[in-house]
């Protein structure tokens, strides 16, 4: 599953709009809206903000946390 599905997953597993969810995160409605969109990933703090949500709420991390590290991999080396 990609980055941004997973993010989406994790928002909608605790049934929020993106604007409630990037309130819980103390980042911008549209920081969350480009990460669920694909067109960036969030920079160290906020991923610790998240990983600190999803712990808080009881929900795994460690596939969102395998895609934030992968995120970009498939376009760096002209491959897929």
């Amino acid at each position: 599953m990609s980055f941004a599905q997973e993010i989406k997953n994790i928002r909608q597993h605790c049934f929020l709009s993106q604007e409630a969810f990037a309130r819980e995160l103390k980042v911008s409605f549209s920081s969350v809206n480009r990460w669920e969109s694909g067109r960036s990933k969030p920079n160290l703090v906020a991923i610790k903000s998240i990983k600190d949500f999803c712990e808080a709420h009881n929900i795994d991390f460690t596939n969102l946390e395998r895609e934030w590290f992968d995120y970009g991999k498939e376009n760096s080396d002209g491959s897929k």
